[in-house]
Formats: C-alpha cells, sequence, structure tokens
C-alpha cells in the first residue's frame, strides 16, 4: 500500500504556521460544538451510512469470525488505510467517518487545525513495537541509540515510541539524529542502511529478522508502550446525530471484536496471519504471543493523563504547541466499549 508523506519539516517554519493558524481560528463552530453535547440517539435512523477505516480488512473479517450481529447501519465503505497521516488526509477528504489509531494522530490533528474526538478507548499494557537495527549493526541497548540515525514518524504511534524510549534512556533529542520518515518507510530505510534504528510492530520483526538476522540485525526490547489504541471521528461526523448513532452503535461490536480476536488466537493465526498476511503458524504464533489483552475502561482519566503526556513531549521537542488534550475527548461515548465486554475486560 502506498502512503503518502505527511510529515512537514520538524521545526520548519510551515509547521508552525499551520499548527497556530488552526489553533487561532478555533476548532469548530459554535453550532457544531453544541451538537456535540446532545444526547446520543439508542436507535439508528434508516438509511444511515459509515465510512470506517479497516486497514488489511481485519475488522470485516474480526467480525465475520466473531459472527457478531449485524451492524444497524450500512457501511457504504472499509477504508483499508491504517497510518495516522493517512487517516487525517482521508478525514479532511471527507472519504472516512470513523478509524482506529493510537494516541499521536488525534494530537496531530490539532495541530494541523483539523477538528476531530476520540470516541473509545482500548488500554494496551504490553509494548507494541520493537526497537530493530540496520544488518550489521553493534547496537544493543537504548543507550547505544546515541549518535546514531533513528527512524522518527511525528504523526504516528512509533514516533511516540521513541520519543519515549528515549526519554527512558536519558537522551536528549540533539544526542541523536531523528530521520523523518513514515512506518511504511521503515524497512526499506533499515535495509539500506538509511537509519540505524526504527521501531518495528510486533507483526513485522519476526519477518524482518528472518531476512537480515543473519546479516547482523536484531531487535533491542523495550518495556515502553503506546498506551491507547481508539476509535475517533471528524467533529462534523459526529456533529449528525445519525452518525452519531452509528458510532454509538459500533463501539460494542469493535470492543467485541477485539475480545473474540484475543480469546481465539489459533482461528486469527491461521485466518490473518497465515492466509492474508503471508506469515507461517510458527511466526504467527509468536506474534500473538504478545498480543495485549483488550482493557475498555468505563472511565477516561487515565488515558486522558496519558494523552496529556504525549503531547506535552511532543511540544518539548518542538513538534507541536503545547494544548490541554481534555479537548480531544468526546464523553458522550465513554461508557459505552466497557458496557459491552464482560467484567475481565474493562479496566
Amino acid at each position: 500500500m502506498h502512503r503518502r508523506v505527511f510529515l512537514t519539516s520538524m521545526l520548519g517554519a510551515s509547521a508552525a504556521a499551520v499548527g497556530l493558524s488552526g489553533c487561532a481560528k478555533g476548532d469548530a463552530s459554535a453550532d457544531t460544538k453544541a451538537a456535540a453535547t446532545r444526547p446520543l440517539s439508542d436507535k439508528v435512523p434508516a438509511g444511515t451510512s459509515l465510512k470506517i477505516a479497516s486497514y488489511q480488512n481485519t475488522q470485516q473479517l474480526q467480525f465475520r469470525l466473531a459472527k457478531l450481529p449485524e451492524l444497524p447501519f450500512t457501511v457504504s465503505d472499509w477504508v483499508n488505510l491504517g497510518a495516522g497521516p493517512d487517516i487525517i488526509n482521508a478525514f479532511r477528504a471527507k472519504s472516512l467517518d470513523l478509524a482506529n489509531n493510537a494516541g499521536i494522530p488525534p494530537i496531530q490533528a490539532h495541530y494541523q487545525g483539523f477538528d476531530a474526538k476520540i470516541v473509545a478507548i482500548d488500554i494496551t499494557r504490553k509494548p507494541n513495537y520493537v526497537f530493530a537495527t540496520k544488518p550489521g549493526s553493534d547496537i544493543r541497548s537504548l543507550q547505544d541509540f546515541k549518535g546514531r540515525k533513528l527512524a522518527f514518524s511525528q504523526g504516528q504511534a512509533q514516533g511516540v515510541v521513541l520519543l519515549r524510549a528515549l526519554k527512558k534512556a536519558g537522551l536528549k533529542y540533539d544526542e541523536v539524529k531523528l530521520v523523518p520518515l513514515t512506518s511504511n518507510q521503515f524497512l526499506t530505510a533499515l535495509q539500506s542502511g538509511q537509519v540505524d534504528v526504527a521501531p518495528l510492530a510486533n507483526s513485522q520483526a519476526p519477518a524482518y529478522l528472518k531476512q537480515y538476522g543473519s546479516k547482523g540485525a536484531r531487535t533491542v526490547a523495550t518495556d515502553v508502550v503506546d498506551l491507547l489504541n481508539l476509535l475517533w471521528a471528524p467533529q462534523s461526523v459526529l456533529a449528525d446525530p445519525a452518525k452519531a448513532a452509528a458510532i454509538a452503535a459500533y463501539i460494542p461490536q469493535w470492543a467485541k471484536g477485539q475480545v473474540w480476536q484475543y480469546e481465539h488466537p489459533d482461528v486469527w493465526n491461521e485466518e490473518f496471519y497465515v492466509k492474508t498476511q503471508n506469515l507461517n503458524l510458527a511466526q504467527a504464533k509468536s506474534i500473538s504471543a504478545l498480543a495485549n489483552k483488550p482493557l475498555f475502561p468505563p472511565r477516561w482519566d487515565e488515558a486522558i493523563a496519558w494523552e496529556q503526556e504525549t503531547a506535552d513531549l511532543l511540544a518539548e521537542g518542538g513538534f507541536v504547541k503545547k494544548f490541554d488534550v481534555s479537548s480531544l475527548f468526546d464523553h458522550r461515548f465513554e461508557p459505552l466499549a466497557a458496557r459491552a465486554v464482560p467484567a475481565e475486560y474493562r479496566k
């Protein structure tokens, strides 16, 4: 899949101008903000449809395998997008209504002056990423990152994982070289030696090591986590009562689907990783063994605190302007995911 390069210059005047203009003009009209406070309807009006992101078609497969009830609205398009920058572009183009991302894309959207809100939260307690080195590297620890070229995606989860890892290792930004890339460019950058280190998803690492482990590539494990797995939507979508009701109906299915996948790793390994990702069963099992247990908090206090820490971390590096992240959450949807799952999956 081709993904458009989204990053602006990390400290460039153009990025600053976008961020400042976005904050200056405000995020939404008074009417739109008022619409966001209206109670959610229990029924989805006939004829309602949503365009929902489903990277690598995972959502449709999950729903089908879990045999969940039919959604009470039409999904007019399952959009094969996953990267935060692409999601923001699709939101702007009005070709997408709802997406599943980590915590950083909503921060990046706010910085660009685009108003969107978080509507569901899943807490992840275990790392989803490892740091992979280029072939022939002598890097073996986070401290060895000093003076090295590190793949950095400002608008994606991988970027924040890297910044948190640097902070944990006591390294300042000027002690490393952050190379702006998008996550789909990381593997090529490692293979070519353009970067010394890149954060790879747990699902990517086995195949990379199989190909380059014999040539000196390795992974550096860390306990740094990307806490938030979330659903979010443009404010303009949430201001539409019919679409807001559809999203409210979708959230319980989303939560139940994740629980089903977690409880049926053998089926998921075969149906997704083996049949659609061309991994062998051993590789699939190694990925599922690292899977996070889904946890849906009835209250979002921890998520908001984490999102604020993330935004502050980005602001410290000059990547965004400091702001209060509480504006990113639509609390009308807060309890919906937790209500849909058994008690052991509630935070």
